[in-house]
C-alpha cells in the first residue's frame, strides 16, 4: 500500500491524510469535501496509518486519534469521542466532522451565496438531515430504527436492501476484480471519492435549484387552500416542484399539522399539462397516506375510471391509492374533492 502521495499527481497544496487499508464511505466524502475548496483544490493525498507521516499531513481525517478543528484533525474512533450535529443525536463521523466545520464554506463555494447567508444555513441543514448523517450513522453502526424495539413487537424487513446504499456502492470498491493489474487500493479510494462526491454535488444542487425556491411556491399555495376547500385540505401547486418538507414545515408554523389531505400539480409547465393528484404522505419518509385516493378508483384506467369515479378525463389511480392523474385541471380537482368525502 502507497504511504506517500501518490506521483501521478503532482499536486502542491496542502496535504490530506486519512488511513490506508479497507475503505469506507465517510472518509472518501470527506475528502471530496475537502478538495471542494480553494485552500485543497491541488492537495495531495495520502493514506496511511504511520503517525510519522500523519504528523505531516496539513488535515487528517478519519484516522490518528485527533479531534482538534484547529490543527485541522477530524478523527472520531477515540473512546471519549461525542461530537453530533446541532440539535441531532447521531454521533459524527469524518464525514460529519468535515460538513460540521467546513460544510458553509463548501456551500458558498459551490453556489455563490454568501456564508451566513439564510440560504446558506438551510441548504447546510438540509444537506445534513438528507445526506450527511446517513454517512454518519453508517460508519458508527447507527441503525435509523430502534431494532430492539422492532423485534419487540415482531417487525421484521419484507426484502433486504443491503446492496441499495452509497456505503454499499463504496464497498464494492474496495473489490474490483476485475480492475486493471496497474490498478492501486489508492486509485480504487479515489473512485469512490469522486462517486461518493458527485453524489453529495448533486443532493446539494437539487436542493440549491429546486429545494430551496420551492418554499415561495408552497407558501402561496398553503396560503390559497381555501379557495378549493373550505377545511384546507387540498393544496393546489401551479408548478412541480419539491414540495413535501416545505408543506410539512408549514404546517407545523401554521399550527395545522396532518391537515392537508391531498397535493394537486401539473405534469409539465406547458399549458395543456395533465394533472396529478397526490395524497400526502403522514411523514416525510415512506407510503403512509394521510387519506389514499378511494379504493373503487385504485389500479383503474380513463374511460373505466371515469365511470366508476364519475369524473372526466381521468387517466389512471395508483394500485396504492397514493398517487392518480386527470387530463385537466378542473378534472384532477374534482377528483380530490370528491376523494375527501369517500372511503
Amino acid at each position: 500500500m502507497a504511504e506517500t502521495a501518490s506521483k501521478k499527481q503532482k499536486l502542491n497544496g496542502p496535504l490530506i491524510g486519512t488511513h490506508s487499508g479497507h475503505f469506507h464511505a465517510d472518509e472518501a466524502l470527506a475528502v471530496y469535501m475537502l478538495r471542494t475548496l480553494p485552500t485543497y483544490a491541488q492537495s495531495p493525498l495520502i493514506r496511511t496509518r504511520d503517525p510519522s507521516l500523519l504528523k505531516e499531513c496539513h488535515t487528517v481525517v478519519d484516522v490518528g486519534g485527533e479531534y482538534h478543528p484547529s490543527t485541522n484533525r477530524y478523527d472520531h474512533h477515540q473512546r471519549e469521542f461525542t461530537a453530533t450535529f446541532p440539535g441531532r443525536s447521531t454521533k459524527l463521523s469524518s464525514a460529519g466532522l468535515v460538513f460540521l466545520h467546513l460544510g458553509k464554506p463548501v456551500i458558498a463555494q459551490q453556489t455563490g451565496l454568501s456564508e451566513d447567508s439564510p440560504e446558506t444555513t438551510q441548504l447546510y441543514e438540509k444537506l445534513y438531515d438528507d445526506f450527511v448523517e446517513a454517512f454518519d450513522a453508517n460508519d458508527n453502526g447507527i441503525s435509523a430504527y430502534d431494532t430492539t424495539k422492532l423485534q419487540d413487537l415482531g417487525v421484521s424487513k419484507r426484502f433486504n436492501d443491503r446492496g441499495f446504499s452509497i456505503a454499499s456502492v463504496v464497498n464494492r470498491f474496495n473489490y474490483e476484480h476485475d480492475a486493471p493489474a496497474e490498478e492501486t487500493e489508492d486509485d480504487r479510494f479515489a473512485k469512490a471519492s469522486s462517486f461518493t462526491g458527485s453524489q453529495f454535488m448533486s443532493e446539494l444542487v437539487d436542493s440549491w435549484k429546486s429545494w430551496l425556491p420551492a418554499r415561495k411556491v408552497v407558501e402561496e399555495a398553503f396560503a390559497a387552500r381555501g379557495q378549493y376547500d373550505a377545511q384546507g385540505r387540498i393544496l393546489v401547486l401551479k408548478e412541480a416542484v419539491p414540495w413535501h418538507d416545505h408543506l410539512y414545515k408549514i404546517e407545523e408554523e401554521k399550527g395545522n399539522a396532518g391537515q392537508t389531505l391531498y397535493t394537486l400539480f401539473p405534469e409539465s409547465p406547458e399549458p395543456a399539462s395533465k394533472w396529478r393528484v397526490r395524497a400526502v404522505s403522514k411523514g416525510n419518509e415512506g407510503f403512509e397516506l394521510r387519506k389514499a385516493l378511494p379504493e373503487p378508483w385504485r389500479g383503474q384506467r380513463e374511460g373505466e375510471l371515469d365511470r366508476i369515479a364519475g369524473i372526466e378525463g381521468c387517466v389512471f389511480v395508483h394500485a396504492s391509492g397514493f398517487i392518480g392523474g386527470n387530463k385537466t385541471f378542473d378534472g384532477a380537482l374534482k377528483m380530490a374533492q370528491k376523494a375527501l368525502d369517500m372511503a
